[in-house]
């Protein structure tokens, strides 16, 4: 959730206190006056349970239409099963809107899984805005008494009624300490620990299922997804871990001047109530304010990737939602981050590994980009990895087309995702963090610059970082280079009598197979198959038009219609089946 940022769009005193009497009978419409069911402070177990259950069983119903042929009107093709899948991608969005903060969250955490979803549904879910009515002031007034045992009036001079911002998982109103300090005070959501944990039961129930589908679990640890949605939805709603990020993210830019971060007041923050300073700005999508301001867009934009490369390559510790409602500037140009309850964080070992990974990428390697993913753990190692391989060299061979400096952040992340998806891939959060992290700053800074590359402002970065890498291991390239095709050498004998054995020990279990397809005799068995499925059809339609018949003889006349639905039914689905027999024929 943003602070706010804009001067120009707060309401004025007056009008605020008129709309004040009114703000419990609006904050739970929705747009188009549609009321939020989950915007309340107590929750009913059964009828969270009806409504998640009933949104998870119906979106199988539609993945499994999406696979059957007869389901599409008018014939399948593939754009009506991709603007089919965008237009379920989307009402999958909105029904997380509707479902509340654990869904809000969970989709915002699913949009960086693209090993586990569709394009489209990442894509949509990326969408997924996290504005939603504000609760009543008398609800924040509960929640600081309970946590500081004092009244808003004892510990603010002035606190403001009205809400500057709302988001699924709290609100923020501003207020001005004692000393006459401007702050903010965000306020958790009533009852968000009893909904998450109502919620978060039923999750791991769906979990389980899909664990054991035969479909859906298999080369999935649905479990384990479930583990980590879990971690950081606890983390996220911890104000104190939120506080202490904020620290540290401050501390890491306290040299430099052009990054500003609100500090934390300790004294009046807690789990639930996290207390920051007031350090308004102008939201960096404002196009208009900030060229109002006399402010140097082009400028800003390289701010902007440079602040967040800093982070990546210096820190190791980053700003995992940086979209513009997260980042101001201040009037004097300097970048103000917001809100710090989604935060990733790279360590050493994982930095090394990564290295390996871009190593592997400069020098179109392939076997070398497979390994160094595996031991990243975003790539499972399967029993034939040369699919895989052959993905990986074509993206390379495609990455590589055009100089580093003209390559998009968005145009990479597409191609990952769709390498991604339905393939044994399984990207770390940090990794998946970073990638929709540079595609969100790039499309900011493409808003502020038209001509603004991100891979043109990280590629002093990279070199930089690679150079540094390669010097730390030797100071002689040529050596280097040497010892490279030594140690794999050395590696790939000593190795040799390992793989060896592994194989022999698969032949012996029954593990080791081996496909061979034949174009001619697939097409054979599929022509065969259709017809004793034309089979079927044919006797059931004659099943079913006796049964008519002795039915309305009978005198059960309206029985005698249903079963001739039925036979007209089959009829159809025989014909359709003549049509592809004689398909298949042609291409034969």
């Amino acid at each position: 959730m943003s602070v706010p940022i804009d001067n120009s769009t707060y309401p004025k005193r007056h009008a605020e206190r008129v709309a004040a009497s009114s703000v419990g009978a609006t904050n739970r419409k929705l747009r188009g006056g549609k009321a939020y069911r989950w915007n309340r402070k107590n929750y009913s177990r059964q009828r969270r349970f009806v409504d998640i259950w009933t949104f998870v069983l119906t979106w199988l119903t539609w993945l499994w239409l999406d696979k059957q042929q007869w389901s599409y009107w008018g014939g399948y093709t593939k754009e009506k099963k991709d603007n089919r899948r965008r237009a379920q991608a989307s009402w999958v969005r909105e029904t997380f809107l509707e479902l509340g903060p654990t869904f809000i969250k969970l989709g915002q955490l699913f949009s960086t899984r693209a090993d586990l979803f569709p394009v489209e549904y990442v894509e949509e879910l990326s969408k997924l805005q996290d504005r939603v009515p504000a609760f009543s002031y008398e609800q924040s007034q509960e929640i600081i008494e309970q946590d500081f045992g004092k009244t808003v009036d004892q510990l603010f001079r002035n606190f403001d009624p009205i809400p500057l911002a709302a988001a699924s998982l709290g609100q923020v109103h501003k207020a001005q300490l004692r000393s006459g300090t401007e702050i903010v005070v965000k306020v958790q959501r009533p009852g968000l620990k009893k909904l998450f944990e109502i919620d978060l039961a039923i999750l791991k129930g769906i979990a389980r299922y899909f664990q054991n589908h035969p479909t859906w679990g298999r080369g999935r640890d649905w479990l384990g997804i479930y583990d980590e949605c879990c971690r950081i939805l606890w983390l996220e709603i911890d104000y104190l871990n939120e506080g202490r990020n904020a620290d540290t993210f401050r501390r890491n830019f306290r040299s430099c001047d052009w990054v500003r971060v609100p500090r934390v007041h300790w004294q009046y923050s807690s789990p639930r109530v996290l207390t920051l300073e007031y350090v308004p700005g102008i939201k960096i999508s404002n196009y208009e304010a900030l060229e109002a301001s006399g402010l140097d867009r082009r400028k800003l934009a390289n701010m902007g990737a440079e602040a967040y490369l800093l982070q990546l390559l210096n820190d190791g510790f980053f700003h995992a939602d940086p979209h513009p409602g997260n980042i101001a500037v201040s009037p004097e140009g300097k970048l103000i981050f917001y809100d710090f309850g989604m935060m990733g964080q790279i360590t050493s070992n994982l930095r090394e590994k990564l290295m390996q990974t871009l190593f592997g990428i400069a020098q179109k390697d392939a076997d070398r980009v497979v390994k160094s993913l595996v031991d990243l753990g975003a790539l499972t190692p399967t029993g034939d990895m040369g699919a895989v391989r052959r993905s990986i060299q074509y993206m390379l061979d495609h990455f590589m087309d055009k100089p580093f400096e003209e390559q998009s952040v968005a145009a990479i992340s597409d191609d990952l995702y769709e390498i991604a998806y339905d393939q044994p891939f399984r990207f770390p959060a940090t990794f998946t963090f970073v990638m929709r992290a540079f595609s969100t700053l790039e499309g900011v800074g493409k808003g502020l610059d038209p001509e603004f590359n991100f891979m043109e402002v990280a590629q002093p970065f990279a070199m930089q970082l690679m150079s540094e890498t390669n010097l730390s291991e030797t100071t002689n390239s040529l050596f280097n280079e040497f010892g490279r095709q030594a140690a794999q050498v050395s590696s790939t004998a000593l190795g040799l009598p390992r793989r060896i054995e592994d194989t022999l020990d698969r032949l012996d279990q029954g593990d080791l197979r081996m496909r061979v397809r034949a174009t001619e005799t697939d097409r054979i068995l599929r022509r065969v198959s259709n017809v004793q499925m034309g089979t079927n059809y044919a006797l059931l339609m004659g099943a079913f038009t006796i049964s008519a018949t002795l039915l309305f003889i009978s005198d059960k006349v309206w029985l005698a219609g249903v079963v001739v639905f039925l036979a007209f039914v089959m009829g159809i689905a025989f014909f359709r089946l003549l049509r592809r027999i004689d398909r298949f024929d042609r291409m034969m």
